[in-house]
């Protein structure tokens, strides 16, 4: 998910997710396992692993499989202990790619990250050299629908607290302060609003756009390759994906 083009990386991502339930719901497991760990097993006092549980929700994971993993993560099952860890670089064409991990072998991590880089024309990059690039941010994206009034939804999402509203022929998005995602998020959900994606998430400042078409091959092949590792959690990029790619 990254900024402009945004309801391609849904699109895609969504694609992703029906053709890979059992990879993606690995990933998601890791992810409220980890929350629980650092903020414990109470959603009413866990912010992150509340966010943790509706993102795997959302991916239609099983309440057996969310409950099982909190319970790794607070120590009432046996289970694997995971690191968070980033990775930056340079896609094709200098696209900003920045890369959020959940592992428990960081060698094998950097080996996956080092070679989908090297393979399809990428620059692994040392701690910083793009994360300065993207904006850490909330961000709520509503698809479009004749129930709901855009002036009513951006109304009310600026005055819970929203920083910027946007919407195109697929939907809506809601950006918000990271301090403010709940908050909102949780409003705007009481009101009945459902989202094709709520996280906090890195929006890049600027987009790169591609026309070389072996670039934009090799960038597809590399975020496809990430996504392959079950240690990566998040691809941010700034590529302006174009609207008639296939996805």
């Amino acid at each position: 998910m990254a900024g402009h083009s945004k309801w391609n990386n849904i699109k895609r991502k969504k694609g992703k997710e029906d053709a890979r339930k059992g990879k993606e719901f690995t990933k998601l497991a890791r992810y409220i396992m980890v929350a629980a760990k650092e903020g414990g097993g109470d959603m009413e006092y866990n912010p992150a692993l509340k966010a943790a549980v509706e993102k795997a929700k959302a991916a239609n994971m099983p309440n057996d499989n969310i409950e099982r993993a909190i319970k790794k993560g607070t120590g009432e099952l046996s289970g694997e202990s995971y690191e968070e860890i980033t990775y930056e670089g340079y896609g094709p064409g200098g696209v900003a790619v920045y890369v959020s991990c959940l592992t428990d072998n960081r060698n094998r991590t950097a080996s996956d990250v080092r070679h989908a880089f090297d393979k399809f024309g990428g620059n692994l990059g040392q701690t910083g050299c793009v994360s300065f690039m993207f904006d850490r941010k909330g961000l709520l994206a509503i698809e479009r629908n004749d129930n709901i009034d855009e002036d009513e939804l951006m109304l009310l999402a600026i005055d819970l607290g929203a920083e910027d509203f946007d919407s195109d022929e697929y939907g809506y998005e809601i950006i918000t302060s990271p301090g403010d995602f709940n908050k909102v998020r949780d409003s705007l959900s009481e009101q009945g609003y459902e989202f094709q994606m709520a996280e906090i998430a890195f929006i890049p400042q600027n987009t790169t756009e591609l026309t070389d078409e072996n670039e934009i091959k090799n960038m597809v092949k590399l975020i496809e390759a990430l996504e392959d590792s079950d240690d990566i959690q998040e691809i941010y990029h700034s590529w302006e994906i174009p609207d008639d790619l296939e996805l």
